[in-house]
């Protein structure tokens, strides 16, 4: 499938893996103003997506990640840590120089546990990058098809419930169906702009069209 050869990240030459490694070489230039040594909370992410990056040997940067599960890491700067995105009440205030946080926030669940979360990204770190895909965008990016968010939820869980869709398997049942639609929640602008009314945004464009956003705060 078309769609589904440029949307996959995993692959060094999709056009997703591109547009990932403009994100960070924009992340970059903003950590070029953050002394050393430094260290970077990232919220939902992995140790391969900084291999792939080629930051693992950054000298002075100390990586935690935060995922659900125990996250597998070998290389001597990184932490796997356990935690749930909307309560990092594990971590002190300012406890990062840097929180960084990929497609995390659309899956935490409604507004107001997004809300919750984007709260605590700003109470741990002293800056924060978060990036997620636009509601507008007509590609979802999850399931890879069309208008896929605007649809009522039933419709979404039977069409999961009939067909694989993107990176989703067909649900074996309807319930299982509209548990999966609704784990994503996409956000509008003014929507992620509500959960941080103090960032900086930047926004993604594919063909015109934004894509995704990300927003930053705490920088110089």
């Amino acid at each position: 499938m078309l769609f589904k050869r440029l949307a996959d990240n995993r692959q060094d030459d999709s056009y997703a893996t591109a547009m990932r490694r403009r994100r960070f070489q924009f992340f970059l230039d903003l950590l070029d103003s953050v002394p050393r040594p430094l260290t970077i909370l990232d919220v939902g992410g992995t140790q391969d997506f900084w291999e792939r990056m080629g930051f693992t040997d950054e000298p002075g940067v100390a990586f935690t990640v935060l995922n659900l599960d125990p996250q597998t890491v070998k290389h001597p700067r990184f932490q796997s840590v356990v935690g749930d995105a909307t309560d990092l009440s594990a971590f002190t205030t300012d406890a990062f120089d840097v929180v960084f946080s990929n497609s995390v926030i659309e899956h935490v669940g409604n507004l107001d546990s997004q809300r919750r979360m984007a709260r605590e990204v700003e109470r741990v770190g002293r800056r924060y990058f978060l990036q997620t895909p636009n509601y507008h965008f007509p590609i979802e990016p999850h399931f890879l098809f069309p208008g896929f968010q605007w649809l009522p939820l039933e419709a979404r869980a039977w069409l999961l419930n009939h067909f694989d869709l993107g990176w989703h398997k067909r649900s074996p049942s309807r319930e299982a169906a509209r548990q999966e639609a609704a784990s994503v929640t996409l956000l509008k602008k003014r929507e992620l702009l509500s959960l941080f009314p103090n960032a900086n945004l930047y926004c993604e464009k594919v063909f015109g069209l934004t894509k995704s956003f990300v927003v930053y705060g705490g920088w110089e």
